[in-house]
């Protein structure tokens, strides 16, 4: 098992930063569509950096066969994409011990009431 599987390179920061930033107003809309006011949801939500590092992390988890990881594993692979873009650290340390990742995530939501 490696923290390091065969990773395709990925867009540029700026990009991923975007496509997160998009995936974050879709999340927001899903919310205010189904009659949540933002006021109650919007501190649940992740930032744009967050929603990033969970997606190399979710691609990281899919190149080692989709096995979740442990906790060890998860954070080697969360201190590695610190390491690799350091403009990401900060999110890094705010998702470390913040299981789970999706609060916002309305399966996620069911499952822990």
């Amino acid at each position: 098992m490696t923290d390091r599987p065969n990773l395709p390179r990925r867009a540029s920061l700026e990009l991923l930063r975007a496509e997160a930033a998009d995936e974050l107003s879709v999340l927001i809309e899903e919310r205010i569509r189904d009659g949540e006011d933002p006021w109650d949801f919007m501190e649940d939500l992740p930032s744009v950096d967050e929603l990033v590092v969970l997606t190399l992390r979710a691609e990281n988890i899919a190149a080692d066969g989709g096995k979740r990881p442990t906790a060890a594993r998860n954070y080697r692979v969360l201190r590695q994409i610190a390491l690799e873009h350091p403009a990401l650290t900060r999110a890094v340390w705010r998702l470390l011990g913040s299981e789970p990742h999706r609060r916002w995530d309305a399966t996620v939501r069911a499952e822990a009431s």
